[in-house]
Parts: structure tokens; C-alpha cells; sequence
């Protein structure tokens, strides 16, 4: 009888785990009683033991160019900036801004306003996966290509030493190309000095100095910008005029080494600058 009692036992425990459902397995660990209520106590994930928070970068396949480079930036906030670059064609470096959401296992995020490309990545430790429109990892020989690895904080310490103290010759503004100056004297240029965040730069007639206020997320806030007053022909006075338009009203700005672009929220850049 007993024996009969121990295999009625471990059959009805054998069916109550069968009818479990496996995703409730994989989140709950364990309840408490706190207060008379039942608290279930989820385990841990992507979303809830990495240091997801940061920067990832590569180089993405693509059907007719070398290459996409690619970076996404993670907030904490749960906001994002996207930016990838097609390379092998015009060298265009495009960004996108929005918020991001996890999925119920916490192991995947979902972009916002993004609805011709990409929206989803697997988030592992150090890294991201994009993947497909389906939100499933893509598999073949390019697999690999679709990492995303995590700037280390060195790599981004020298990033940031070649941003500042810096001449960024302007080569682009309002989508208009900037021809290259036979004198470099005569080169339009900024220059963001790490000593007191102070702005300086030559708008191809007069010197202009300011300051300068950068914030997580990539934001930038330009103030108390002044320039001399020597006047020069027509065309000058209004490229000069248009730069330091920009700076009165960019608020974000992408960097990737070599090209700096200053912009306004979401929009197009309003004027890009290469290394010097």
C-alpha cells in the first residue's frame, strides 16, 4: 500500500510539471510571501544582469557596397542613436534617434521608427546581433558579420581625445559640398578645446570663439558664440553666416573618428566636418 502511495505520488507531480508552461519555467526562480502576498521572483536576463548600457560598433554585410558601418548606442534611459555608413559609395553617414523596448525574456530590443531596416538586436554579453526583419538570428557563412561588439572604454577615451582639441575642416553644410580652400589659411574649420569646453573657429572671413556644453547621448549645446567683424565679398559673408547659424542650433552631433556631423534632433546633418 504504501509503495502504491509513494507511484500515485510521483505520477501527479510528473503530470503538474508537464502541464507547466517552459517560458514561466525559465522566468520564475522561486515565490515569497511579502505581506500576505505572493511575490514571484524573476531571473535574470539580458535586460536585468548586463551592463548592456553603451556603445557597439562594426561592420554589417551589404548587397551593393563594401559594407554598412555601423553604430548603435544604448542609453540607459532606454533611448538609442543609430548610425551607419554605406561604405564604397558617397561616404554618407546616417543617423537615426528613438527609444527602444525589450522583449518579455529581456534578451532582445526593439528600435523605434525604424520601418525599412533593422529593428531588432539580440543583446549578449559585449555585444549585439542584428537580426532579420522576423526578429530571428540570421545563420550561413556571414553570420558573424552581424555582431556588434562593445567599445571598451579606452577605445571610446580615444575617440573622445580625437574629437577634442581637433581642427574639423567643414566639407559639407545644409547638403552643400564645401570646396577645398587652395590656402589652408582660408580653411573653414571648428575646433573644440577639452581646456574650459571652449569653441573656436575660422568662417572663412573672420574668427569665432564660444562655448561649448556636451551631454550623454550624444548632445551638444554651443553658447556665447562671437565673431569678429571684418567684412569680406557676398558669398563668404553667407557661408559664414550659415555656419554660425548651425552652431546657434545643432543639439546633437555624431563622431566616428574621422567625420564630425553637427545636427538638429532628427533631421539631416546640418553640417559635417572631416579630420584635418
Amino acid at each position: 500500500m504504501k509503495n502504491k502511495t509513494i507511484a500515485l505520488t510521483f505520477a501527479l507531480l510528473t503530470l503538474v510539471m508537464g502541464c507547466t508552461d517552459p517560458s514561466d519555467q525559465d522566468q520564475k526562480v522561486g515565490s515569497t510571501e511579502l505581506g500576505g502576498e505572493s511575490t514571484v521572483i524573476i531571473a535574470d536576463n539580458s535586460a536585468t544582469s548586463l551592463d548592456w548600457n553603451g556603445t557597439y560598433q562594426g561592420i554589417i554585410p551589404c548587397a551593393d557596397c563594401e559594407g554598412i558601418e555601423t553604430s548603435l548606442t544604448l542609453n540607459k534611459d532606454k533611448s538609442y542613436v543609430l548610425t551607419t555608413k554605406y561604405l564604397g559609395k558617397d561616404g554618407q553617414t546616417l543617423e537615426q534617434k528613438g527609444t527602444f523596448t525589450w522583449n518579455k525574456e529581456g534578451s532582445t530590443i526593439l528600435l523605434s521608427d525604424i520601418k525599412d531596416g533593422a529593428n531588432q538586436y539580440f543583446v549578449g554579453e559585449n555585444m549585439v546581433i542584428q537580426l532579420d526583419r522576423e526578429g530571428k538570428k540570421i545563420t550561413g557563412n556571414l553570420a558573424d558579420k552581424y555582431i556588434l561588439n562593445k567599445v571598451t572604454d579606452s577605445a571610446m577615451e580615444n575617440d573622445q581625445q580625437n574629437l577634442f582639441n581637433t581642427r574639423w575642416k567643414l566639407s559639407e553644410i545644409m547638403g552643400k559640398k564645401i570646396a577645398t580652400a587652395e590656402d589652408k589659411n582660408q580653411e573653414i574649420f571648428i575646433r573644440l578645446n577639452s581646456t574650459g569646453n571652449k569653441l573656436e573657429g575660422f568662417g572663412g572671413c573672420n574668427n569665432f570663439l564660444g562655448n561649448f556644453e556636451i551631454k550623454e547621448g550624444n548632445r551638444i549645446m554651443f553658447s556665447k558664440v562671437a565673431s569678429t567683424m571684418k567684412a569680406c565679398p557676398t558669398p563668404i559673408m553667407e557661408l559664414e553666416t550659415e555656419l554660425l547659424q548651425v552652431l546657434q542650433t545643432a543639439d546633437n552631433y555624431n563622431f566616428d573618428g574621422q567625420v564630425l556631423t553637427l545636427n538638429k534632433a532628427k533631421m539631416a546633418p546640418l553640417a559635417k566636418f572631416n579630420l584635418n
